[in-house]
């Protein structure tokens, strides 16, 4: 199977093209970036096709991850995913970057329990716990540190997102400390792809995955406003 994993969730741009039966990418590329995404994509695509060697009508699948992570960014990567899947007509998968990012840890089938942690600002993070084979313990969720917090009483964990360092230098004091912590501002494009390759497309809808309402409020037009008629 062709898997076409697309991220633009948090602040990387990236895609990959991953051959299963290969069991190797074909090509792959990430831009560290915090805002230009929508600029960057389309270009980076075809850099990463063309290195693959196949054509968009090639791919058996197109993987992409659906939050949370920025608002603006992560509906790049769905418009793209979605707008490759109707020309191609081909099956796209949407893929939290939670789980994208416990992917790795999982595959090392440690007992270890997998704390996956994204900065969700004003002194909240967004964050699930999986057990090591990747059983969800704490299903998503936005939340304190505080609360993300309390996870220690399952075990210490092995930390991964970009707020895995923010936790670890808050951890208890007087609870295990994480076993590791491995920082790193997006998840690995790779094992997104892996995940798209064995997600059911029926269970894993590519739209925005929030956690909570954008930050962002549109603006009251006052004409229009005022153009309203009295009740």
């Amino acid at each position: 199977m062709l898997i076409l994993a697309i991220d633009t969730a948090l602040d990387a741009c990236a895609a990959a093209v991953l051959d299963t039966e290969a069991n190797r990418l074909l090509a792959g590329e990430s831009q560290a970036m915090q805002r230009g995404h929508a600029e960057a994509l389309m270009p980076l695509l075809g850099r990463v096709m063309d290195a693959s060697g196949v054509g968009f009508l090639d791919i058996d699948r197109i993987a992409v991850t659906t939050g949370p992570g920025s608002f603006t960014g992560l509906r790049v990567g769905l418009s793209a995913a979605r707008g490759i899947a109707l020309a191609a007509a081909k099956p796209v998968v949407g893929l939290t970057t939670l789980s994208a990012f416990a992917a790795p840890l999982v595959s090392e089938t440690d007992d270890t329990p997998i704390l996956s942690v994204i900065d969700a600002r004003h002194d909240h993070v967004y964050y699930q716990l999986v057990a090591g084979n990747g059983t969800m313990i704490i299903r998503p969720r936005v939340a304190p540190i505080a609360e993300a917090l309390e996870a220690a009483r399952y075990g210490a964990p092995r930390l991964v997102g970009n707020a895995a360092q923010l936790l670890a230098d808050r951890w208890p004091a007087l609870t295990p400390p994480p076993l590791a912590v491995d920082q790193r501002p997006a998840p690995d494009i790779g094992w997104l792809a892996w995940l798209g390759a064995a997600a059911t497309p029926d269970a894993a809808p590519a739209k925005p995955f929030y956690l909570r309402p954008p930050d962002a409020k549109p603006k009251i037009d006052p004409i229009a406003q005022s153009a309203q008629p009295a009740a």
